[in-house]
């Protein structure tokens, strides 16, 4: 594969911008090599700076659920930029989108925009603790809720993927209120409570951990901690930036019938835009400035562009027959990866929910953090960059998502599964 203006943009690149890129993941540096500048993208497939063609399953992270360059966003967000792209002032956008965001989403009865999921699960734990009058937070190790001090305690995704520390630059007081315990492990849960009653404001979670690789909870486990945050106090927040409209419009909390208190969104819901989003139940919204005492604000938040991207997305997602078209694709795409491993003699333990995918080069199911460290990373880094070279675009870390879109054919699944089969039997 011909990486010339690729190499050459990413030299040049590390002259101006730390490691070359604005996002660690995008260095390469799990994997090794040079990363494509991507160049421009359509439907399932995205163009670098050589001309190279990929089949894309990396979807921006997640948010391009209707593919790249999708007619009715692209439409949108040109029309709305015409009267002009920021306004820092309310627009009727805003009101369009929430009210779709409150309809579809169980839990959620008033809804704040923000700019990213780091905002939204920031901001979300302030109005926790507000709300709740306490301090202490409890976290997953593993589960990564963007690059707040606060939570970058046993975080996973770039965290993980670079086997960092908790963290140069984050100060021991900013997270000496964060707890952490095991993923899908209640037992701890219920130890950490004995340990500091009436002091948690909040758990917070992604219900399907997606940046230590994709974890699925066990069954009971989110349940259960309903169960013990309603007991003692505590609030109970999902972090469904990646779910949120990705296991169907209600959600992870939908699918799996648990009603968080708070919700924190993002990716989707911009329809590719910079966009997140945290909101709940009215009484714990009410404590959000200017209704209530917890100040957060923001200029960029409710931005013009991202709204009407956002309603444009959220409509194209309401019409039938969309997540039974994601399910059948993902199971498809499961399916024929775990007959190419098997049939290449590989240990590779899957995950999947909906058109959410994960794998692990391991020979052990994998339930938490610890098991998904124990995976195979350099295999991994094998398999990717053979994928690469047959014209496959994965995440570039064993500790990410595979995500399909709508976009994708069967004959894309199909082209997917034939690249892994030929290059499984390589490694």
């Amino acid at each position: 594969m011909n990486q010339k203006k690729s190499q050459q943009l990413f030299a040049k690149a590390q002259n101006f911008l730390p490691g070359g890129v604005n996002s660690p993941v995008r260095a390469f540096g799990a994997v090794g090599g040079t990363p494509p500048f991507i160049e421009s993208a359509k439907g399932a497939r995205v163009f670098d700076a050589d001309n190279n063609e990929f089949i894309d399953f990396v979807a921006s992270w997640g948010p391009m659920i209707l593919g790249h360059a999708h007619p009715a966003i692209i439409s949108a967000v040109q029309k709305t930029a015409e009267n002009g792209m920021s306004f820092g002032a309310p627009t009727s956008l805003e009101i369009e989108l929430a009210s779709r965001v409150v309809n579809a989403v169980p839990s959620i009865e008033k809804v704040r925009f923000v700019n990213s999921g780091t905002e939204a699960t920031m901001s979300a734990i302030r109005l926790a603790r507000g709300f709740t009058g306490r301090t202490k937070i409890l976290k997953f190790a593993g589960c990564y809720h963007g690059h707040s001090d606060l939570l970058l305690a046993q975080a996973g995704s770039g965290i993980a993927t670079f086997g960092l520390p908790d963290t140069p630059g984050v100060p021991a007081g900013a997270v000496e209120e964060t707890l952490t315990a095991p993923y899908n492990d209640l037992d701890a849960v219920k130890e950490v409570y004995e340990k500091f009653p009436g002091e948690i404001a909040a758990i917070i979670l992604e219900p399907v951990a997606a940046n230590m690789g994709v974890i699925l909870p066990k069954d009971g486990f989110l349940q259960g901690l309903r169960r013990l945050s309603t007991q003692h106090g505590s609030l109970l927040i999902f972090d469904e930036v990646i779910t949120g409209f990705r296991l169907g419009l209600g959600g992870a909390q939908a699918h799996f019938d648990v009603m968080p208190d708070l919700t924190c969104l993002g990716k989707i819901i911009g329809g590719g835009m910079p966009v997140g989003a945290y909101g709940g139940r009215a009484e714990i919204m009410g404590h959000i400035a200017p209704e209530g005492p917890v100040y957060q604000a923001g200029t960029l938040s409710g931005n013009p562009l991202a709204m009407a991207a956002g309603i444009a997305m959220l409509d194209e997602l309401a019409k039938a027959g969309v997540y039974e078209q994601l399910d059948f694709l993902g199971e498809k795409l499961a399916t024929g990866i775990g007959e190419a491993a098997e049939a290449a003699g590989i240990p590779v333990q899957q995950s999947r929910v909906a058109s959410l995918l994960g794998m692990f080069f391991c020979e052990s199911p994998v339930n938490d953090y610890a098991g998904a460290k124990n995976s195979n990373t350099a295999r991994f880094g094998e398999f990717f960059h053979a994928m690469l070279e047959n014209g496959i675009y994965l995440a570039p870390s064993q500790f990410e998502a595979c995500f399909v879109s709508l976009a994708h054919t069967e004959e894309d699944i199909e082209a997917m599964i034939a690249a892994a089969k030929k290059v499984m039997q390589t490694l």
